[in-house]
C-alpha cells in the first residue's frame, strides 16, 4: 500500500504547526485514499538536537502506520522547521501533540488514536496519553532517564536496541520492569536504527495487525 501525503498547518498553543498527512490509499491509479481505521500521530525526537518530523525513524513509524491504515500526522513541534515559538523543555511540546491529535480527531470524528514516538516524541506521547486516553502507543527508544517518563498503558509497544549509547536499555528496563511492560529488543541496533529500519517497520506492522 502506497500513501497519499499532503503538508499542512494547524493550530498549536504557541500559533501555527507543520506538518504532514499520511492517508491509506487503495486506489491510487484513481487518486482515491482508502478509509482509514485509525488515526495516528507521531512525535520527534528532541529539537535542541536537530529532532525533526522528517528523521528516518519518524517517517518509517509514519510509513507503517500508515500501511496498517491509519490516518498519520507527522509534525515539527513549536520552534522546529516552520512550526512558531521556541523548544519549551516538553511542556509546550506536549500541548504541540495534544493540539495535533485534537486536529486530527476533528478531522476524522471518531477513530481511535495511535500515538507513537521516538526518542523524546516518545516522552511526550507518554505524557500527553494522561489527557488523550490513545488506544494504543508505539514508543521507539523513549528518552527515559533525560526526562521524568510518567506509567504509560500496559498494551504499549516499546522497541529499544541494546547497542543504544543515547537511551540505555538497561534505563529503559528499570523504568519498564515495575510496569511489567514487554519490550521488543533489537540485538546490535543503536539508537537511530542504522541499518534496521525496514526491521523497526516490520516489528510495528506486525503489532499492528495483530493489537490494534
Amino acid at each position: 500500500m502506497v500513501s497519499i501525503q499532503d503538508k499542512i498547518t494547524f493550530a498549536g498553543a504557541a500559533g501555527q504547526l507543520e506538518g504532514v498527512l499520511h492517508l491509506p490509499d487503495v486506489g491510487h491509479e484513481s487518486g482515491r485514499s482508502g478509509a482509514p481505521r485509525f488515526i495516528a500521530v507521531v512525535a520527534h525526537p528532541l529539537p535542541v538536537m536537530g529532532g525533526t518530523m522528517d528523521n528516518k525513524v519518524v517517517t518509517t513509524l509514519a510509513n507503517a502506520l500508515v500501511e496498517s491504515g491509519c490516518a498519520t500526522l507527522r509534525f515539527n513541534f513549536r520552534g522546529v522547521g516552520e512550526s512558531d515559538g521556541n523548544y519549551d523543555g516538553g511542556d509546550g511540546e506536549m500541548l504541540d501533540t495534544i493540539a495535533a491529535t485534537n486536529f486530527m480527531r476533528a478531522k476524522f470524528p471518531g477513530l481511535p488514536l495511535i500515538g507513537a514516538g521516538f526518542s523524546f516524541g516518545g516522552y511526550v506521547q507518554a505524557r500527553a496519553a494522561r489527557e488523550l486516553q490513545p488506544h494504543r502507543l508505539v514508543l521507539v527508544a523513549p528518552a527515559v532517564g533525560r526526562f521524568a517518563m510518567p506509567e504509560v498503558p500496559a498494551n504499549t509497544l516499546l522497541i529499544h536496541g541494546d547497542q543504544d549509547d543515547v537511551v540505555s536499555l538497561h534505563e529503559l528496563l528499570q523504568w519498564a520492569s515495575p510496569q511489567r511492560l514487554p519490550i521488543v529488543v533489537l540485538a546490535g541496533a543503536g539508537h537511530f536504527f542504522h541499518g534496521r529500519l525496514t526491521q523497526l517497520k516490520q516489528i510495528v506492522l506486525q503489532y499492528m495487525g495483530t493489537q490494534a
